[in-house]
């Protein structure tokens, strides 16, 4: 069963076409990611499904029923925003209860809701406190609890951990992703960071100019990027890209003749192309053993990352880089053999970017 369906959706502001015939199903119980660049349309999208923006076209389902011109009070969502919106002269228990109150519900099932809200999000200490009082990542916590004693059946967040420094955000992503294995209701995601999408999603959905580019899970998005815009978004730092052409089982690209007899082409593949290689997939050292493409690289620039270290070379012609181990002595004018195995990397037809 789909929990939001979207159907031939578009969006324009006088001439600007910010969604464009936009199709999109999200399943009963999923976490979706909406990923992309500012400006792409995710927050929009978004928007419009908790129906802060009217459409200019299409439908929108939620549970089956069509609530494209529905007030976003009876669409039977919850949503929480980038800026945490509290009432700053309500206590933690007046701004989750606020809602409730004006839907007149009664006394004894507003505190239960309260209650499991504040247990499930562990903010129980925090009920009597004013938002004043509280830190970022604990105000964000409350602005989740609010979303959840409306106990609905789709959760939108947008952006909500961007406002947090790095070491909050990667807590807080941890306690939504729980919270998502607590309640197992449907979730849609809106964020500009890969890392959340990647650690969160069921699904990821990423834009470009009020379209989807992909929808496949993480694992899918990271190892067969439909198109080169996907290739080059996921991944930090981003996949390495060699142009040249196709031809019975090699690549030649700036002078090199390098054998892809291992890339799984579903059928003959000739022409202009593009070589993409993730810098995780180059091999050195032990792991080049029976690796067809090899060759000798001199180490131009060197970039200790602790875990990890990141080296930048040429090769082919052209801006090559790779990972090595955190622990690796590796030093700028070193002589580095290099290896890639063809079934890890990726083939993008020159003219449509597409996968190949």
């Amino acid at each position: 069963m789909h929990s939001v369906s979207i159907r031939s959706l578009d969006l324009h502001f006088g001439a600007v076409k910010v969604l464009q015939n936009l199709d999109l199903d999200i399943h009963d119980g999923e976490f979706l990611v909406l990923l992309g660049s500012s400006g792409c349309g995710k927050s929009t999208l978004l928007n419009c499904i908790a129906g802060l923006l009217d459409v200019t076209d299409g439908q929108i389902f939620i549970k089956d029923r069509n609530v494209t011109w529905m007030e976003p009070s009876e669409r039977g969502i919850g949503m929480v925003f980038q800026s945490y919106a509290l009432y700053p002269q309500m206590t933690v228990e007046g701004n989750l209860s606020f809602g409730l109150k004006n839907a007149r519900m009664p006394r004894a099932e507003i505190d239960e809701r309260v209650a499991r809200a504040a247990r499930i999000l562990q903010i129980e200490p925090l009920l009597k406190r004013k938002p004043g009082a509280l830190s970022g990542g604990q105000r964000q916590r409350v602005a989740i609890g609010r979303a959840l004693v409306r106990d609905v059946d789709v959760f939108l967040f947008d952006e909500p951990l961007s406002n947090l420094d790095a070491k909050l955000r990667a807590d807080l992503r941890v306690e939504i992703k729980r919270l998502h294995q607590k309640l197992s209701n449907t979730m849609i995601y809106v964020t500009h960071d890969q890392v959340e999408a990647m650690t969160l999603a069921d699904r990821i959905a990423i834009m470009k100019g009020g379209q989807i580019m992909q929808l496949a899970t993480p694992a899918e998005i990271y190892n067969r990027p439909g198109n080169k815009y996907v290739a080059d978004f996921i991944g930090s730092p981003s996949m390495n890209f060699l142009e040249g052409d196709l031809s019975d089982g090699h690549f030649t690209t700036g002078g090199e003749n390098l054998d892809i007899t291992g890339y799984p082409f579903e059928g003959p593949a000739t022409g202009a192309a593009t070589l993409g290689v993730r810098p995780e997939h180059v091999a050195t050292g032990h792991d080049l053993q029976g690796l067809p493409i090899q060759a000798e690289v001199a180490v131009e620039l060197v970039e200790p990352m602790g875990s990890d270290t990141l080296v930048w070379t040429t090769f082919a012609g052209q801006s090559f880089r790779f990972r090595m181990d955190g622990q690796a002595e590796v030093r700028e004018r070193d002589t580095i053999r290099i290896g890639i195995d063809p079934a890890k990397a990726s083939f993008f037809d020159k003219a449509s970017e597409l996968r190949l």
